[in-house]
């Protein structure tokens, strides 16, 4: 009879919980520890998004993205079925608006019929009238199949089902030291009673925010390095909850490495206005207000983000508009939606998007993993991480997690 194998898990958020009920599942004997420093799960990046399905749209084809988010979302929606959770296949619409835009939109499409994403297709402006009444477009990529969840419901049920086959959670407990090795790992956890040490056969690092500080601990690589960017969110007023069926977004602008901002329909029926994407000042500064001074001297010492900052000056400056000015804000979702033109809106707490940079300053696009002694380290999973979440935790069981 061999030796009961022990997992140790730092996150908790929805990846975090669902690398934590993969290893349960395909491991039954081993014994499973989830690590947080948060005093809840999903608390950070799973707990301030909007809450799509990603349907595998914009990615890479053959890319780890592009493969994991596909699987991710047939998994994601079983997921849903089988536990009861909200979900609502509502479909998307990307908006072209300027002639100039239709190219990238055409190449939009030919990815995601090379990443098998189904019956998208190409409209004109009567179809995007049928599919979405309110909206306006020279051209748009229909995806019927684009959906939303609760992803922080998502994270609890599956951190339940890890506590319902016996294993642990700890919860505000902060890892402060890694001892790597070839064939087991301990760490030190601090908690408001003092610090614990716990030895794991394999540890899996899902931190996310803080997913670079772990990988050092762990002995890890020193690049990438997280830039936190904030998203800012705000909920239509009563008027305007019904404007849509289902969601809208821009076509991206090749210059800037996000999606800008968009139409997000929830899963409670609220209406969602954002983000945007600037340099957050502090990697947990949801309010804005709480500015973390170490955080924003990583990211002033660091050179490569400078480079980044000289490349992207002009939608920089078009992005803090934005920030500042919640009617330029609006305004941007309203070139799709005439009738938000003036519309009422309320802030949202804001989201902090975990993206990778390499050394020099390029924003790493493909989801990264580095595997370091006992230790696999998530080092880069953005949107649609969320998405691919379940599938990203069978991938890490069957490629890097060895029982011996």
């Amino acid at each position: 009879m061999g030796t009961t194998k022990h997992f140790g898990i730092i996150g908790a958020g929805v990846l975090g919980a669902a690398v934590a009920r993969e290893v349960s599942q395909k491991f039954p004997k081993a014994h499973v520890t989830v690590v947080d420093k948060a005093s809840t799960v999903a608390a950070h990046q799973t707990g301030h998004n909007s809450g799509v399905v990603h349907a595998g749209l914009y990615y890479e084809p053959g890319s780890l993205k592009a493969r994991l988010c596909r699987r991710g979302v047939d998994l994601m929606c079983q997921y849903a079925v089988d536990g009861e959770l909200p979900f609502d296949e509502c479909g998307k619409l990307v908006v072209a608006l300027e002639t100039h835009e239709e190219p990238r939109l055409k190449n939009i499409y030919n990815r995601a019929l090379a990443n098998g994403v189904p019956d998208v297709e190409l409209v004109g402006p009567d179809g995007i009238r049928e599919i979405e009444p309110n909206a306006v477009g020279r051209m748009a990529l229909h995806s019927p199949h684009t959906a939303i969840i609760d992803y922080s419901a998502v994270a609890r049920h599956l951190i339940q089902d890890v506590v319902d086959t016996g294993g642990d959670v700890l919860l505000g407990a902060e890892v402060t030291e890694i001892l790597n090795g070839h064939r087991s790992c301990s760490v030190v956890v601090r908690r408001d009673d003092g610090e614990e040490k716990y030895t794991f056969d394999h540890l899996i690092i899902c931190a996310g925010l803080q997913s670079d500080r772990m990988a050092l601990l762990a002995g890890g690589s020193r690049y990438p390095r997280i830039v936190p960017f904030f998203g800012q969110y705000s909920m239509l007023g009563a008027a305007h909850r019904n404007i849509l069926r289902g969601l809208v977004y821009p076509v991206p602008d090749p210059t800037y490495p996000f999606l800008g901002v968009h139409l997000t329909k929830r899963v409670d029926g609220e209406m969602l206005v954002g983000p945007n994407a600037f340099l957050s000042l502090g990697r947990e500064n949801y309010s804005g207000w709480q500015i973390g001074l170490k955080d924003s001297l990583a990211v002033a010492s660091e050179p490569g983000f400078w480079k980044f900052a000289s490349r992207n000056l002009k939608a920089a400056g078009r992005e803090l508009e934005a920030v500042v000015s919640r009617r330029k804000f609006i305004g941007g979702a309203a070139k799709y939606v005439p009738d938000l033109v003036g519309a009422e809106s309320t802030p949202l707490t804001r989201g902090i998007r975990a993206q990778a940079m390499d050394r020099k300053g390029h924003l790493v696009d493909d989801f990264v993993i580095e595997r370091v002694g006992a230790s696999t380290i998530v080092r880069n999973a953005p949107s649609p991480g969320a998405t691919s979440s379940l599938a990203i935790a069978e991938y890490l069981v069957e490629t890097t997690i060895e029982i011996v």
